[in-house]
């Protein structure tokens, strides 16, 4: 019998990212969850959680996958971009420097409630972009409503001179972590596909 997932989150790029792969999965909004406070791992791990947990609440069976991805530069994070404005003052941030991509991963198991969780950390280093770049990046609007201001799964790949660790971190979605993680319930990703 094949696992049924269940994926915690209201995030299209965590749901493109399954479908692309060919996972069967289902999706649930969690809806508003508090968000933890602490430091930026512990967050995100503790924001994963949350989600998992809160939408385990309503299931009887599957595997729960939560996910929190955070943007942090100089010890500052930097949320979601809520509109173009965001997206510029975020780009004009990041230029030319580095940031690190933390995403905390929680799975559980709906009928036993065991919770195995991770993070997962990335090193992305940004072009040195032009104004007129930002400019026109922020107009394409596919950045609104993502951390950092940018998707690197789109156009946003421009922007990036290279990163270390996991492309799939940035996007939302370690793969590897996951993998890991649903391998202690005996679940692969490889066999699910």
């Amino acid at each position: 019998m094949r696992a049924r997932l269940i994926l915690a989150s209201r995030s299209e790029a965590r749901r493109w990212l399954l479908r692309r792969l060919g996972i069967p999965f289902e999706a649930v909004d969690p809806g508003e969850v508090e968000e933890a406070v602490g430091e930026p791992r512990e967050i995100a791990l503790e924001n994963a959680r949350r989600k998992a947990l809160k939408v385990a609440e309503t299931l009887r069976e599957g595997l729960i996958i939560g996910a929190d991805t955070l943007i942090i530069h100089d010890s500052r994070m930097i949320g979601k971009s809520r509109g173009r404005g965001e997206v510029v003052e975020a780009l004009r941030l990041l230029r030319g420097s580095s940031h690190r991509v933390l995403t905390g991963l929680a799975v559980v198991d709906a009928s036993s409630r065991q919770l195995e969780e991770g993070v997962e950390e990335t090193i992305v280093h940004m072009r040195r972009i032009s104004d007129d770049e930002i400019s026109l990046y922020a107009s394409i609007g596919e950045s609104i409503g993502r951390a950092g201001g940018y998707a690197i799964q789109g156009l946003g790949a421009l922007l990036v001179e290279r990163i270390e660790g996991c492309f799939y971190n940035v996007v939302g979605l370690p793969l590897r972590l996951l993998d890991e993680l649903l391998r202690r319930f005996d679940v692969s990703l490889l066999e699910l596909a």
